[in-house]
């Protein structure tokens, strides 16, 4: 199996941590390592092999890739000249693998996700791998653990197999992020299972639903095949950017008759913004989530981020976000965390693009 990890995310909602020169897949925002060298640590183990391994990211980042997975082969490396969403970016890596070889089966995952139990997303994706090979297109769902309105939740249909001890189910539907009393029927229903962004499929299958359901993309994906196949060195950059923008969830997924599911409980987070990190951080005896050189009192239920090499204190506060760096801080209540892109669109505005 090859595995491909999505490394071209802006990671917007982590600023000021996350610019533009230096996204979220590139930071240790949680642990030692960068989330994408923990995403391919927890995809294929420490000691994996490399070489069926595969990271589509933006060509800006390649010295950050490079710094990051020196054990990567250089060609294993896939640069985006410009970003085009997740259906361009997984159609490069098939055509990519299926230079290699047509019929392989492929594990498309986030680099910018948090994974608890490795071992238990490694197993899932080879239970994923076994279903794939017949043909199915799989997506891993996460069994939920709460009425979360923030994530897009599949509906799980009627069995159809079992692989390595893991059932594998029919999808019955892909269903957007939906509001408080509905997050709470579906966690009641227990038949809805959060959708993570990993997929599992022969690269033969992925482009043959390409070919049925994004045409246009299908024709730019073949005429880069072409390109590349004659070693066309000018081909990327002259065809890439014309690929139709759109999400393999609503190009592909959402459209395929053989979409199937592998349950997951692995620990996983999205990590999508900074009030997620008492998920996924050790807490203080007041449930804050603390990083770097900062002094709480009378706090609770905070994330404070102090890594610009001076103290933060934090007063008498709750449920606060402060994150605190060499030329900007951020302090926003933590149910509004997701809202920071609003700074940076005011900052757009203003000019002040040394920020971004």
């Amino acid at each position: 199996m090859f595995v491909v990890i999505m490394a071209g995310g802006a990671g917007t909602r982590f600023w000021p941590r996350s610019r533009r020169r230096l996204p979220k897949q590139f930071l240790n925002i949680v642990g030692e390592r960068p989330l994408l060298r923990a995403a391919v640590d927890n995809a294929i183990g420490a000691d994996g092999d490399r070489s069926r391994l595969l990271v589509v990211a933006g060509s800006a980042h390649r010295p950050l890739v490079e710094r990051c997975l020196p054990d990567v082969p250089p060609a294993n490396l896939l640069y985006e000249p410009v970003g085009r969403n997740t259906a361009p970016a997984i159609g490069f890596a098939c055509v990519e693998i299926a230079r290699r070889d047509a019929r392989a089966v492929a594990a498309v995952l986030p680099s910018d996700h948090v994974i608890g139990d490795p071992p238990a997303l490694r197993a899932a994706l080879a239970a994923a791998a076994s279903a794939a090979a017949d043909g199915a297109i799989v997506t891993i769902g996460i069994q939920p653990t709460r009425p979360e309105t923030g994530y897009g939740y599949i509906a799980r249909g009627e069995q159809t197999a079992v692989h390595g001890g893991q059932p594998v189910y029919r999808v019955s539907s892909f269903v957007e992020k939906p509001g408080r009393e509905q997050a709470e029927r579906y966690l009641a229903a227990g038949n809805y299972f959060w959708n993570a962004g990993m997929f599992v499929f022969r690269v033969d299958a992925m482009l043959a639903a390409i070919r049925a359901h994004m045409p246009e993309l299908a024709a730019g994906l073949q005429q880069l095949a072409e390109a590349l196949g004659r070693g066309d060195s000018d081909a990327l950059a002259r065809l890439y950017p014309a690929l139709p923008a759109q999400s393999i969830d609503y190009g592909v997924m959402e459209r395929v008759e053989n979409a199937a599911m592998v349950p997951a409980s692995c620990g996983w987070s999205d990590v999508g913004s900074w009030a997620a990190l008492p998920e996924v951080q050790p807490l203080d005896a007041a449930g804050n989530a603390v990083s770097g050189d900062a002094l709480l009192v009378d706090t609770a239920g905070s994330v404070v981020d102090a890594r610009a090499g001076r103290l933060v204190a934090v007063l008498g506060c709750r449920d606060l976000v402060v994150v605190d760096t060499e030329d900007a801080l951020l302090v926003v209540p933590r149910e509004r965390a997701q809202e920071v892109r609003q700074v940076l669109a005011l900052l757009e505005s203003d000019g002040r693009t040394r920020l971004l």
